[in-house]
């Protein structure tokens, strides 16, 4: 049973959580249901997580709703993004499909007290973020290449925007988010004081989430190009990745399966992503 102490510290987190997600609201990175379940993730992962698992959430959400901003009247990324299933602002299922696998562990964090069942948690959600902002960062930054992107399957060069398309920039761009959020997550040892190698503990900590990261990021662009739904619009002849095109007409599915959308994808990389990271922090031999 919460004692009172603890109730007030979750509801603070709760309300806190709320007022980032309203910002989040109207600065039009989040839809309405995306801001209720931004709540709903920040107060779970403040809440039960604490203060550093809440830092590195803000990080990626941070830096992700950046990117959405840069260069958003650039055509490249203009005409990208209207094959996307979704805009630029996050809904629910966009929201739960980047941050459900880490909430969860912040749940789970909650139960296993200290020691090891607690760092494991922690390495697996350092891994799931690190996938989120790979994934995130590379289609951000990946659609403004001036190179045709080319299917990670097969090499061949297709239009920017098709899934499981990437490119150099595409590529470099996952490799900086996920070595950005194990900075970050390094930084916070330096609260720790002795209790841990600083050296030892940060390069661990870059290493589980390059692994995580890069690991969930492969995986997003290896399921988009093979299993994910895509779409023609019949009216416009142009693919996407929703079942109604933006201009209003049913559209055609062309590949993939149609129950695996892109926010079924994002959700399997970033749960690959905190396998990968907690089977990386075991060959480590748990540093931290």
């Amino acid at each position: 049973m919460m004692t009172g102490q603890a109730i007030i510290w979750v509801g603070g987190a709760y309300a806190l959580a709320a007022l980032v997600a309203y910002a989040g609201y109207r600065a039009k990175s989040l839809s309405a249901s995306g801001a209720i379940a931004a709540c709903l993730v920040g107060g779970t992962i403040f809440g039960i997580g604490g203060l550093d698992w809440a830092v590195l959430l803000l990080a990626f959400f941070a830096s992700s709703s950046l990117l959405s901003f840069f260069k958003a009247a650039d055509t490249r990324k203009i005409e990208a993004t209207e094959t996307f299933d979704k805009g630029g602002r996050r809904d629910a299922a966009q929201v739960l499909a980047n941050g459900g696998v880490a909430a969860a562990l912040a749940a789970f964090s909650g139960l296993a007290g200290g020691g090891p069942p607690y760092f494991y948690l922690f390495a697996g959600y350092v891994g799931a973020l690190a996938a989120a902002t790979s994934d995130t960062w590379a289609t951000e930054l990946g659609v403004l290449s001036r190179t045709r992107p080319r299917m990670i399957t097969t090499g061949k060069s297709v239009d920017a925007g098709t899934s499981g398309a990437v490119t150099i920039i595409g590529i470099a761009a996952a490799v900086g988010g996920a070595i950005f959020i194990g900075l970050v997550a390094a930084t916070l040892l330096l609260f720790y004081g002795n209790e841990v190698s600083l050296i030892e503990g940060a390069a661990a900590l870059v290493t589980v989430a390059l692994a995580g990261g890069i690991g969930g990021s492969v995986l997003d662009s290896l399921l988009g190009a093979t299993v994910q739904s895509s779409y023609l619009c019949p009216h416009c002849e142009k693919a996407t990745e929703s079942r109604i095109h933006r201009c209003g007409t049913p559209a055609r599915l062309t590949g993939g399966v149609a129950a695996i959308n892109n926010d079924v994808v994002n959700f399997m990389a970033t749960l690959s992503g905190a396998l990968i990271a907690v089977l990386a922090y075991s060959v480590l031999g748990n540093p931290f």
